[in-house]
């Protein structure tokens, strides 16, 4: 099955989705999103755009025939961010012979010229999940909030080149960050504005990621790396752990062995995957709990101190100024003055 994308508003994009998948399409808070149920494929499309030239996009897909998407046309060829989070694509331009395998947890970033389309190869019966970040350059560069000042020479070249006269590939390594940002993607519950702000961060930090990778390739900084791509997924695979449940008594010994890693190697995935130490990590997890639960609670501090695994009070609060700024009682002490507020407005 071929696909062919080409309009430039989300809602016909969708709905040429829907030509081809069948399936029924819907919106809310601002998304269209296409639900597909059939002998094509199952799953979901959800496109969303924000003001600033920015369209989101999320595969959830699992087809039950090749497919082959073509995007692009002379009028509408945007900056692609792609990044993988489930299965595997290829990644072409048309008039190329050879495709660029992608998979999962890897990136895209890639740009045609006004001649030239992007192919997407899909499976028989593979889920893929891909999310998929565009800018339209004209629309982007002509608003006040942009990332053009974080872009090496490359890049930049290539968001400025609104005629599209360029064209640019570039396939990244692994990065298991990223993935924590769409799965944070995934996560949002709020509804209406609150809703939209939240994502639109998010869209931030996707991006911010994807230029960081591609920084450090540009500068000759290759990311130097000894753990295997599935010794990288143990380490994520434990660090949401222990998100999940940070009052437990970790040990660095006692993660490597349960995980199968030297203390070495889990050192160096956590710094790879997420700049900190494993204690670091640990204790950046338990305050940001602290902090929620003082929201979202009725604990004490010491209550909250013991109850995501410290052991000395004192320490909390010299570790929670450090990091917010404020210490745990006076925070503590204005939400409940928020809350008066709010139930005594008189």
């Amino acid at each position: 099955m071929e696909i062919y994308l080409t309009n430039t508003s989300i809602l016909e994009r969708i709905q040429q989705m829907q030509r081809y998948l069948g399936g029924m399409v819907s919106r809310e808070w601002g998304a269209y999103n296409l639900q597909v149920d059939n002998d094509r494929a199952k799953g979901y499309v959800q496109y969303m755009d924000f003001d600033w030239g920015v369209t989101l996009v999320d595969f959830n897909l699992h087809f039950f025939e090749p497919v082959i998407l073509f995007s692009g046309s002379e009028k509408y060829n945007p900056l692609y961010f792609f990044y993988c989070t489930k299965g595997s694509f290829n990644h072409k331009f048309d008039y190329e012979t050879k495709k660029h395998r992608v998979d999962q947890f890897h990136s895209v970033i890639s740009a045609g010229s006004s001649d030239s389309r992007h192919e997407l190869y899909f499976e028989k019966n593979k889920v893929i999940r891909l999310n998929v970040i565009s800018i339209v350059r004209k629309q982007f560069l002509k608003k006040r909030l942009n990332i053009s000042e974080m872009l090496n020479e490359k890049l930049h070249e290539v968001l400025i080149d609104t005629e599209h006269e360029k064209e640019f590939a570039y396939y990244g390594p692994i990065s298991l960050k990223m993935a924590d940002h769409v799965q944070a993607l995934q996560d949002v519950k709020t509804k209406g504005m609150i809703r939209n702000l939240q994502i639109e961060g998010t869209v931030y930090q996707l991006l911010s990621s994807h230029i960081k990778i591609h920084n450090s390739y540009e500068e000759s900084r290759p990311v130097d790396i000894s753990l295997s791509e599935a010794e990288l997924r143990l380490v994520r695979k434990f660090a949401k752990k222990i998100a999940k449940d940070p009052s437990k008594k970790y040990s660095l010994k006692g993660i490597a062995l349960k995980i199968g890693l030297s203390q070495t190697k889990l050192q160096e995935g956590f710094k790879f995957l997420y700049a900190k130490t494993v204690s670091e990590y640990i204790r950046h997890v338990r305050l940001e709990e602290a902090r929620d639960l003082m929201h979202n609670s009725n604990l004490n501090i010491s209550q909250i101190v013991y109850s995501i695994g410290f052991t000395s009070r004192s320490y909390f609060s010299k570790i929670f100024k450090k990091k917010y700024g404020i210490s745990p009682s006076t925070f503590k002490k204005q939400i409940s003055m928020q809350i008066d507020d709010y139930l005594n407005p008189n």
